[in-house]
């Protein structure tokens, strides 16, 4: 039988990719420095409806102690944030590109904020043009499938804010949509989440920083009981298999 321990994940950090971070703050390498002097294990990067800064965190982490999971926050039809995690790059890439084909409009930098595309050592590669900050045309339920036909893990975005989550959008969960993990933020206890909203679908409830300055990473993070830090076994915990589980949220001493 294979040792579990405890890991602490953080699954919802934004990059300069993101518009709505602060400017040249949050690149890879500061990012990834971040959450190794935080403590945390594991950290998914999920920026507005892209993935193109996920693979150079990915690079800028290889050998420390801080595993990345490549993801983006996709935005329905709806307005619904969803996360979608995925077992590697090809696939959150492959999410990418479905996403980019049903968003429309262009980023305007003075209005919005700077999409910017860095390397593994902060170096700026690209800046992008698409609207990440829009909706795409799918609905939440296209959103969810297209994560899953990827072999990815859909988590229902900050469930507990007033706006860009599924129950401010909706106002119910329906029963036929199958996230992975419903995410809470810093702002609700996970007593008080387990109360508000453990009835509405039957999965962990998960909390992440949604980290979009240097300072949030890890304010809140999730426990974990798992082998090793992976995509399998962060599916398994989520999915309860093999003793590995969802434990607790935490906030740092």
């Amino acid at each position: 039988m294979c040792s579990l321990k405890i890991f602490r994940l953080d699954l919802h950090i934004h990059t300069t990719l993101s518009p709505c971070t602060e400017l040249g703050e949050m690149t890879p390498r500061v990012v990834v420095k971040a959450a190794i002097e935080k403590g945390l294990d594991m950290i998914a990067i999920c920026d507005h409806n892209s993935s193109r800064n996920a693979a150079a965190t990915i690079r800028a982490a290889h050998g420390s102690s801080v595993k990345v999971i490549p993801g983006l926050e996709i935005t329905s039809s709806e307005e619904v944030h969803v996360l979608g995690l995925f077992p590697s790059v090809n696939e959150a890439q492959l999410a990418q590109d479905e996403v980019y084909a049903r968003l429309s409009g262009v980023n305007d930098e003075q209005a919005i904020g700077y999409q910017v595309v860095v390397d593994e050592f902060d170096m700026v590669e690209d800046m992008e043009q698409a609207l990440l900050i829009g909706s795409t045309t799918m609905n939440i339920y296209r959103v969810v499938d297209l994560i899953h036909g990827l072999g990815g893990l859909a988590v229902a975005s900050h469930i507990d804010r007033p706006g860009f989550g599924i129950l401010s959008q909706l106002g119910f969960i329906p029963d036929d949509l199958k996230f992975d993990a419903l995410e809470i933020s810093k702002h609700t206890d996970i007593e008080t989440a387990g109360k508000k909203f453990g009835q509405s679908c039957n999965c962990p409830i998960v909390t992440s920083s949604d980290a979009h300055y240097i300072s949030d990473i890890g304010a809140v993070f999730t426990e974990a009981r798992m082998s090793e830090t992976s995509f399998d076994e962060l599916k398994s915990a989520f999915l309860g298999i093999g003793r590995r589980k969802i434990v607790r949220r935490r906030m740092p001493v």
